[in-house]
Parts: C-alpha cells; sequence; structure tokens
C-alpha cells in the first residue's frame, strides 16, 4: 500500500558521504509507489525544523540514516503516535541497529524500512530526558564529555580519553531506591540500560530487552583501563564478578557528589539525582523479518 516515507539524513554522521545513502534510496524506491521525501540536518534548529516537515508530510514511516543521536532525536519526534521509526545505519555509532539486529548493508537495512515487521518497543524518562537505548552516571558519561571537548575522532582519540577519564577515576557512593527496597554500593559507574549492549557490542547488560517493560540498573563495581577497552571497542562481555544488575520499571538514584550523566551517547551535565520510569510499548519500530 503506497504511503509516505520521511527519510531523516545526517550528512556528517559516520564519515561516510551521505550522497551514497540518497542515491541507493533513490534507486531502491524509484519503480515504488511511495511518496519519498527527504530532511537534512545541518545542526541548526534541526528539532524545530523535524517538527514543522513531520507536521507537514505526516509521514507513514520516519527513517533516521545516522548514528545512534540521530535515531534518538527522530524517536523523540514521534514517541506514542502511529509513525514507525526505521533505521538506515550510517553512524560511527550504530548501538540501537546492532540491538535490532539491522544490517548496516544499505540495501539489507533498504529491504528492513520496505519490508520488516513493526513492533513497540520501551523506552524509559531519566530526569524528563528519553533514553531508548543506554544511559549512564560516571566514568562513561565523563569520557563522553571529554571526547566531545577534545573533538578527537577514531579508536586511537577514544584510547587517549579513556586513559585520561582512568587517571581521574572516583569512586561513587550511590543510594539506589527500586521495588521498595533501598541499597547503598560504591562504583565506578551506573548504568540505566534499555539495551543490552554498547554500539561497539560490548554487553553490559545481560538482561536487556526492549520489550518487557522493564529497565536494568547496572552497577560497575570495578573499572579499569581493559573494561573501558570492552565497552568501547570490543565486543565482549562485562566480567559479571563486576556488576550487580536490578531490573526495574522505577528507580530514583542519589550521589554523594554531582557525577557526570548522559543519555543515548549525549552528554547532559552533572547530577545527584537520577529519576528513571519505564515508559513501556511506547514507540513503533521497524525489525528485518
Amino acid at each position: 500500500m503506497p504511503s509516505t516515507l520521511l527519510f531523516v539524513i545526517n550528512p556528517v554522521s559516520g564519515g561516510r558521504q551521505k550522497t551514497e545513502y540518497e542515491d541507493a534510496i533513490k534507486k531502491y524506491y524509484e519503480k515504488l509507489p511511495h511518496k519519498v521525501k527527504y530532511f537534512l540536518l545541518n545542526g541548526k534548529n534541526d528539532a524545530e525544523e523535524l517538527d514543522k516537515c513531520i507536521e507537514q508530510e505526516k509521514p507513514h514511516k520516519v527513517v533516521a540514516v545516522g548514528g545512534d543521536g540521530t535515531v534518538s532525536m527522530v524517536a523523540k519526534k514521534i514517541l506514542g503516535t502511529d509513525m514507525q521509526l526505521a533505521i538506515l545505519p550510517a553512524g560511527s555509532a550504530n548501538g540501537m541497529a546492532r540491538e535490532l539486529n539491522i544490517s548496516l548493508n544499505i540495501e539489507e537495512a533498504l529491504d528492513t524500512v520496505e519490508k520488516g515487521k513493526v513492533k513497540k518497543i520501551d523506552a524509559i524518562c531519566i530526569n524528563n530526558e528519553i533514553c531508548l537505548h543506554l544511559s549512564d552516571i560516571g566514568l562513561n558519561a565523563r569520557l563522553i564529555k571529554y571526547f566531545e571537548e577534545g573533538n578527537m575522532r577514531g579508536k586511537w582519540g577514544y584510547a587517549k580519553v579513556a586513559l585520561k577519564v582512568l587517571l581521574r577515576k572516583q569512586n561513587i557512593r550511590v543510594i539506589i531506591k527500586a521495588k521498595e527496597k533501598e541499597i547503598k554500593r560504591d562504583a565506578f559507574m551506573v548504568v540505566l540500560a534499555n539495551a543490552s549492549k554498547y554500539g561497539t557490542g560490548a554487553v553490559i547488560n545481560p538482561k536487556g530487552d526492549l520489550f518487557d517493560g522493564l529497565f536494568e540498573v547496572v552497577i560497575i563495581r570495578q573499572l579499569g583501563f581493559s573494561t573501558l577497552l570492552k565497552v568501547w571497542f570490543r565486543p565482549r562481555n562485562l566480567d559479571p564478578k563486576k556488576i550487580e544488575v536490578i531490573q526495574a520499571e522505577s528507580v530514583q538514584i542519589h550521589t554523594h557528589r554531582k557525577v557526570d550523566f548522559q543519555v543515548d551517547g549525549e552528554y547532559i551535565g552533572k547530577v545527584n539525582e537520577v529519576n528513571a520510569d519505564i515508559l513501556p510499548a511506547i514507540l513503533n519500530i521497524i525489525l528485518p523479518e
């Protein structure tokens, strides 16, 4: 059945020429009856302009062409509506695409956009921010902050920033209230996880399930350089002896001092209170058949 598709393209995501994606999209849909529209992000009033575009075009499917940041931006615009989110992975970090087994191959990803199945996934509301994938406080959030400030790229850039973070690492004393119980822990990092793994494939949350109406609080009690490398570069599971996992629908976290906080790879700032609630089955997303 003919429908309107809106492709939201981040031209600077992932370092690959986005004209390649536009050409592939045009070729794929040239003989199909759908109405295909494009919206190019430019870093200036993107959120407001995308709102206007969606309101004008009223698309059936909105396709995020970029990395996790692009996916997050698009998802927030259609959360709780009948519109469907599809992903054409084109970023340096494609965590949601990996989580949903969406191919990094353009043609195969377009097949999913056109022929995939629709399923409702959960999200988490954290301090009034929407999280689809992973949020955390502590070392990883600080790493993201330094990485953004240093304007570094590539694995060596990450490695240099990771070393800088570890040389300045401090324990966080946290109080976590969930399921009518309260626990106190010392940790280097606390993750609020809707999904199971980072964009690299490193599994941080073995219980992660985007469809179960729950999220996990992952407390990382030990964190060395090799562990951060696993999180950022290598698709390996973290040592279960060094983490603690709590499932929840709602959680409140208090820290003894202000700590760095990120949501879906975007640095938010420093906090000493985190309040999180599950938003069950709130987003229509297109998955591979």
